[in-house]
């Protein structure tokens, strides 16, 4: 998955006056008084969206930097509702507002509700813009922040409206954990001593869950097993501040960050910190497989996050080291998102024959074999991903250990299919794509299917990478349940790769098969379920539950990648390597993982 937004960037709501920081009322404005908390309401939208107020509040913490400045006022006191916050965000656009934290100001402006992001269905962040104000007196108190924790955090998520909006429902904050979150929105807050479950990334931010209850994968993350797992303790830190920011690792531990609540694009219900108190290593390290034995066959799998010769040469020798050291040099390397010669220039190369040979030779100098590849350039544009990157899937293979014979000229748009010879199926093409014309493939990478030999023994190894999440909305969505409306196409393509499967054990029916990659959806997805069809086994299921995540997104441990087996293949070592999704200085955003076959 891809962030294309920083913090700070924003478009103006519908709504919002323009994006002027500070436009003075005219005399004959009259703007009626009101609370803080009577402006926010009870529910998500303020009874007074639309209207020009007035109000007072203390300044609690300023966003000098981005497009989104402005500052927070909370009430001294506030009203003693639970379910209408206290706090409100002053919206000044891309001007620093002149006033200063502990500053007792009367603001006058216009309330509006500002999405940050239409596309995931999010909710919105009550505001005040076009604001002019006053200072009352400087030197104030700050109000008490309220302190998020286990007993605060309700454990049920959120309500919901069969996919409708929640928006006009009121506020149950000691019901639902979304609802507790809106109800301190922009007031100031802390978390105490809460472990971390989502990396710091490049953005400056990380994520905690302040219910130990939740914390439940083997090394200190929030595991999603299921679409009611979302996690309700998961807590977004960002900063407001000019230091630096620590470097944070799933399994540390968070004390005492305080700060205002904010809801952004990306995550939602995001503590902006004014103070981020202390980090302690929790000393999670990076893991190693064992290596296979003579004896054994180990096919891996592995996003290498849109890999091409621009990337810096540190990219190439991290990924070498882990496919040599940490994954111990498989027999077989299945690549998703090798990128062609120039990345995302979008000038009609289809070739990656450089990305390849610039891998292959970092993999060489790591210590590891020098690898042979197959793989079928895509036609440009057409397979998803970074416009101009064209992405493929793409197999490493040992030749030392493994046989490989090519066999026909397939293209980017050539139907690979199964035949028999002497009894034993065959790819009519080695490799080749399945199905590349089928809808289901429509703007998404197509399955690459070729044959191996290993000990005498044939191997099928099909490698995926299904359609992206995009257009899905978001877990803290304002629609819930939220619509998950990519998980159609994933569904159409198990099927597709199933019927395709099934060709093969038709023509033979002890075949070894072994389908991986990045699948883009959780183990228990109609996606997964649609490619297992009766007749594969993902390994996924086969470890404890405390181990089955590939992907950290939003402070949720996942599975999005996985290696799926024939009945044939009964006996075998699997392991996903966790060597990415959890540490800040992460090569990709997957985690591999290896299968060790023993014939």
């Amino acid at each position: 998955m891809n962030r294309t937004l920083a913090l700070g960037t924003r478009t103006l709501a519908a709504g919002l006056l323009g994006s002027a920081a500070l436009v003075a009322l005219p005399a004959s404005a009259h703007a009626a008084t009101y609370t803080i908390s009577a402006i926010q309401g009870s529910t998500r939208i303020s009874p007074y969206n639309g209207s020009t107020v007035t109000t007072t509040g203390i300044v609690t913490a300023i966003r000098s930097t981005g497009s989104s400045r402005g500052f927070w006022i909370q009430s001294a006191s506030g009203d003693g509702n639970a379910a209408t916050s206290d706090a409100i965000f002053v919206y000044t656009g891309s001007t620093t507002p002149s006033t200063t934290v502990g500053n007792s100001v009367t603001v006058t402006g216009k309330v509006s509700e500002y999405y940050p992001d239409s596309s995931s269905g999010s909710q919105s962040l009550t505001e005040l813009g076009s604001a002019s104000w006053t200072t009352n007196s400087t030197g104030n108190t700050l109000p008490a922040a309220v302190t998020i924790s286990d007993s605060t955090v309700p454990a049920t998520y959120t309500r919901t409206n069969s996919g409708a909006s929640i928006n006009s429902f009121t506020l149950a904050p000691t019901t639902y954990a979304l609802d507790y979150y809106e109800s301190l929105e922009g007031m100031r807050v802390s978390v105490g001593s809460a472990p971390v479950v989502g990396r710091t990334d490049e953005y400056s931010e990380l994520w905690v869950n302040v219910k130990p209850s939740q914390v439940t994968s083997a090394r200190g993350g929030s595991l999603y097993s299921s679409y009611s797992s979302q996690n309700s303790g998961r807590v977004q830190i960002s900063t407001l501040l000019s230091s630096t920011f620590p470097t944070a690792t799933v399994g540390d531990t968070l004390s005492g960050a305080t700060g205002v609540l904010d809801y952004i694009a990306y995550g939602g219900y995001t503590l902006q910190a004014t103070s981020l108190g202390t980090l302690t290593s929790g000393g999670v390290a990076k893991e190693t497989t064992t290596a296979q034995s003579t004896g054994q066959l180990s096919v891996a799998t592995y996003n290498v996050e849109n890999l091409d010769p621009t990337d810096a040469a540190s990219k190439f020798t991290a990924l070498a080291s882990g496919i040599v050291n940490n994954l111990k040099s498989p027999d077989i390397v299945a690549l998703e998102e090798v990128q062609d010669n120039n990345g995302a220039t979008d000038d009609g190369t289809v070739s990656a024959t450089t990305t390849l040979s610039t891998l292959i030779s970092a993999i060489k100098t790591a210590g590891g074999p020098t690898y042979s590849y197959t793989q079928i350039n895509p036609t440009n544009d057409a397979d998803g991903g970074e416009t101009g990157g064209n992405i493929r899937q793409v197999f490493l293979y040992n030749s030392a250990r493994v046989g490989f014979t090519s066999r026909g000229s397939a293209t980017a748009t050539t139907a690979n299919s199964v035949t028999t010879s002497s009894g034993v199926a065959q790819l009519t093409y080695n490799p080749g794509r399945i199905a590349p014309a089928n809808s289901a493939w429509t703007d998404s990478r197509k399955p690459l299917a070729a044959e191996f030999t290993f000990n005498g023994e044939k191997y099928f190894v099909i490698a995926n990478h299904f359609v992206s999440k995009g257009g899905d909305y978001s877990l803290h969505s304002q629609y819930q349940a939220p619509a998950r409306s990519s998980e159609t196409q994933r569904g159409s393509q198990g099927s597709v790769v199933n019927s395709f499967v099934d060709s093969i054990l038709a023509a033979q029916s002890d075949a070894n098969v072994v389908v991986l990659g990045d699948l883009n959806d959780y183990q228990f997805s109609t996606a997964v379920s649609n490619l297992e069809g009766g007749v594969l086994t993902d390994l996924v299921d086969t470890l404890p539950a405390a181990q089955q995540y590939t992907y950290v997104y939003d402070g949720n441990s996942q599975v999005l990648d996985h290696t799926l087996v024939s009945s044939s293949i009964t006996s075998y070592d699997y392991d996903i390597v966790h060597i990415n999704s959890e540490f800040a200085d992460q090569t990709s955003d997957h985690d591999p993982q290896v299968v060790r076959i023993t014939p």
